[in-house]
């Protein structure tokens, strides 16, 4: 695996690859509808769960005689979720650094080759050959899994599209924590500040204050260096690196490819010093 992340020969695909979806998917509130960010969560571990468990199934039915039928029907059903499952995880991808991308692009390759195992079995299901139709339904589970081991390497291993800053969260001791004296915070202007080493972003808009881990959750950037732009009436602060877009009030994202919200910690103000605690 620490090979293929350093394998530099694969940024020659990966990164004209990664310009043309971008080009292709660049209506917004489709890209956010893909990263997930009107859920909350992402939207592709959920679409590949189904696809996956779909095709698993299939596969569980052709190792007992006479289900052939509901075998082919959950193929169908697989290789029908297969393309918005695919078409969500490549606009993830295409906002990842090289090395994730370099893993994800065997993981997308493997996956094709297995659907198309599948397309040519569902079409041999179809036409009545079931021996040919599970002999290629097998060979694409096979590959299916063991791109499916990829995928797992990029989220656990690599950190790619998960929620990064709520490690951070983790390095913050329980208990009250001063952050800034509040007449020493600009009005509607986030500042920078840290709890021990944890930095953290302060917001005051009139008599509220709130505090966000500053580190992007989607990869670590730094919002304290972000701008601040309006979504609705709610200031929010857009993430230097890939555009995501938190509001300052609640850390809710308004725009991936961040598909979960940023930490926010519990505020008070005491002797007019805001502290803060873990939420």
């Amino acid at each position: 695996m620490t090979r293929l992340e350093q394998a530099s020969g694969l940024d020659r695909i990966s990164d004209p690859l990664q310009r043309a979806l971008q080009a292709v998917v660049k209506p917004r509130t489709l890209r956010d509808a893909l990263h997930g960010v009107p859920t909350g969560h992402a939207v592709h571990p959920a679409l590949a769960s189904f696809t996956l468990g779909s095709l698993t199934s299939a596969a569980i039915l052709d190792l007992i005689r006479g289900q052939e039928v509901p075998a082919t029907t959950l193929v169908g059903v697989g290789m029908t979720a297969a393309p918005l499952t695919a078409l969500a995880g490549a606009t993830d991808w295409s906002e990842l650094d090289k090395e994730q991308r370099r893993v994800g692009l065997v993981h997308l390759a493997a996956n094709v080759v297995a659907l198309g195992l599948y397309g040519g079995s569902l079409l041999a299901r179809l036409n009545g050959d079931h021996s040919r139709g599970r002999m290629l339904g097998f060979a694409g589970f096979g590959l299916l899994n063991a791109s499916a081991y990829l995928g797992g390497h990029l989220a656990y291993v690599q950190g790619a599209q998960v929620n990064q800053a709520a490690t951070e969260l983790h390095r913050i001791s329980d208990g009250w924590h001063p952050v800034a004296d509040v007449s020493a915070l600009p009005h509607g202007m986030p500042v920078s500040r840290s709890i021990g080493e944890v930095p953290v972003l302060v917001y005051r808009n009139g008599d509220s204050v709130s505090v966000l881990l500053e580190r992007c959750g989607h990869e670590t950037g730094p919002l304290g260096e972000g701008h601040v732009v309006d979504i609705d009436g709610d200031a929010c602060v857009e993430c230097p690196w890939h555009g995501s877009t938190f509001r300052l009030r609640d850390g809710l994202v308004m725009h991936g490819p961040a598909g979960s919200d940023q930490p926010v910690l519990r505020t008070r103000i005491v002797n007019d010093v805001v502290e803060a605690n873990l939420p």
